[in-house]
Parts: C-alpha cells; sequence; structure tokens
C-alpha cells in the first residue's frame, strides 16, 4: 500500500512539474506591425509567461498554417470576420470562457455581436481596420475620390496595393458598382478587367508595411490600410487619406482561442492583458487602427458611425473563393 502511494505522489510531482512548463508558455500568431515589441515585453516580465509570437500578412495564410500544423501547435491567434466564420464551421476553434477575462467589459459593444459570430462564442474584437486611399499632394494634383480615379495611365508604377485578394478584388467590385462581396461570374470578370487595366500603375503588392513605399517616395498613391496610412502621414504631412466614395472595406480582427490548444489559461491571461486600458493605449499609439475599447476610442463617433454606415465588412463566401483565387492568379 506504502508503495502504490508512493507511485501516486511521483506521478501528481511529475504531472506537476510538466504542467508548469506548459504553464509558462504561451503560442501566439497574429498579423505583423500589431502588438508592440514593447507590450510583449511587458506581458512576459509581469506575469512570467513566455510568449513565442508568429506572424502572417493575410487571413489565408493564417489558415493555411492552421490547417497544417499539429493540434496545439497554436493557442491564440487574431482572424479577420470573414476568417472567424470559416474556421467556425471548419471545427479549429475553441468556444471563449468570457469569465476568464476579468476586463471584458472595457470593450466596445458597437464591435460586439457581428455577423460572423453573432453571440460572440467563438471570438471577440481586438481592433479594427479600414481600407483607404491615401495621395501624395506634394506630386499629385489631380482630384482622386474614387477607385477609377486610379486608372489614369500617368499613375504607371505610382501606386501600392495591399497584398490582400478579398480586399483588392473588393475594390475592383466596387469600382464597377458591385457590392465587394459578389459572387456572380459576370462581376468577376468585370474585377478582373478592371484589376488588369490597373495593373501597369501597380508598383507593389504590400500589406507587410505599405507605408514604407509612401514614406520614401517609391510612389505617390496607395491602397492601404488606414493605420498605415496615419504612419505615413506622420512621416509626410503632404498625404491626404481618403475614404473612397464607392466604398471601402472594414475589418474586424478577433482573439479566437485555437481547438486543442495547449496552453489555454496564458491564452486567456494574455487576452486579459491585451485589454487593459494602459496596453490598449500602447498598442494604437504604435498602430493606429480603429481601437475597440471604450475608454481608447481614437475616433469621432461621427467618423465612426460614417465607417460603420458606408463600410463593408469582408464575408465568408464559402466555395465561391475558389472563383477569387482564379481571378487573383491572373493579377499577380
Amino acid at each position: 500500500m506504502k508503495k502504490i502511494i508512493i507511485v501516486l505522489i511521483i506521478f501528481i510531482f511529475l504531472s506537476g512539474c510538466t504542467n508548469n512548463s506548459i504553464k509558462n508558455e504561451v503560442n501566439v500568431l497574429n498579423w505583423s506591425s500589431y502588438i508592440p515589441y514593447q507590450v510583449i515585453t511587458d506581458f512576459q516580465n509581469e506575469t512570467g509567461i513566455k510568449v513565442n509570437y508568429g506572424t502572417y500578412s493575410s487571413n489565408e495564410e493564417l489558415l493555411a498554417k492552421i490547417s497544417s500544423s499539429k493540434e496545439g501547435t497554436y493557442d491564440l491567434i487574431f482572424p479577420s470576420d470573414y476568417m472567424i466564420e470559416l474556421m467556425i464551421s471548419k471545427n479549429m476553434l475553441d468556444k471563449i470562457d468570457t469569465f476568464r477575462i476579468y476586463n471584458i467589459n472595457n470593450i466596445n459593444p458597437l464591435f460586439l455581436n457581428q455577423e460572423f459570430d453573432m453571440f460572440n462564442e467563438y471570438s471577440l474584437p481586438f481592433l479594427a481596420a479600414t481600407s483607404v486611399l491615401c495621395v501624395n499632394r506634394e506630386h499629385i494634383k489631380d482630384n482622386i475620390v474614387k477607385y477609377n480615379d486610379l486608372l489614369n495611365p500617368k499613375y504607371k508604377n505610382n501606386i501600392v496595393l495591399l497584398d490582400d485578394q478579398r480586399i483588392v478584388i473588393g475594390m475592383a467590385l466596387q469600382a464597377n458598382g458591385y457590392k465587394m462581396n459578389e459572387t456572380n461570374e459576370d462581376a468577376l470578370n468585370k474585377a478582373k478587367n478592371w484589376l488588369l487595366n490597373i495593373n501597369p500603375n501597380v508598383k507593389a503588392f504590400d500589406s507587410d508595411s505599405p507605408k514604407t513605399l509612401l514614406i520614401t517616395n517609391e510612389v505617390d498613391i496607395g491602397v492601404i490600410w488606414n493605420a498605415e496610412a496615419t504612419i505615413a502621414k506622420s512621416y509626410n504631412d503632404n498625404i491626404e487619406i481618403i475614404y473612397p466614395s464607392d466604398g471601402f472595406a472594414i475589418s474586424l480582427d478577433n482573439y479566437a482561442i485555437v481547438k486543442g490548444a495547449k496552453n489555454k489559461l496564458n491564452a486567456y491571461r494574455f487576452i486579459d492583458y491585451l485589454l487593459r486600458d494602459d496596453v490598449q493605449q500602447k498598442i494604437i499609439e504604435e498602430y493606429p487602427y480603429i481601437n475597440t475599447t471604450i475608454n481608447n476610442m481614437n475616433l469621432s463617433y461621427e467618423e465612426l458611425n460614417y465607417i460603420l454606415e458606408h463600410g463593408s465588412y469582408v464575408k465568408n463566401i464559402g466555395f465561391n473563393i475558389s472563383k477569387y483565387d482564379k481571378v487573383w492568379a491572373q493579377i499577380k
């Protein structure tokens, strides 16, 4: 009997050691240029939890990484709206245990209960972004207010676009009078032809740091995320930021726990930390996307309401994504 008790004590001790090793880390996969390095360092110093941090540049790349990885490789990810819906359908996400997130009440209700996850069972909003036009007015004096204005041949090799097929094809659809999630073959064919027309004007497709080409004066025009445009403008006040009159994308990126996460409790601690007001302020100071917490709004209600009224969320289009893949393959 004593031997059995001793064996049980050793087993419990060893199990405790194993759990402690797991509890000391969290595996995070996020967009590049989204969380300041100092925020991650501060979290590690405060909690003793090591953050293993990887990045991706598109939702499709995120999906590919999760799909090709062994279960338990990643704990916390930050998918956009439509990708949340797709990952739910593929049983790739765990439900969110909101009781483990002390700072959940800091989230602005305007960003909750969205169509892609109506009751926020699998996701919570992190940051939002809009696609915008930006123009260097020192070099470009033309009136540019819509996407068709970018077709002018004199802008050859002078535009940077996001390296994101849903945003770029959506832009082309809107330029042709369609909604950005349209799947009709005729509409997509018109979008493809429009993109082929603009291609000579495009110097680069870049989602990692499109602002760099604007800052270095390698291009004068961009269709990029609002935060990248804001940073570019901080370097060059001649850059004008414009919401295109024919429409623009809204992207809401979210906290989500990967199915089979090994360090789930640490993932919740990281989410809770990121939702703190002081941490949110550090994030938007370095990466000025649209903040989704109540006390750190970096837009006026008027501007936010305009964005929510006139912008369009990218939606999950199911098997129709293959149509977009074909268009994209002919553009790039």
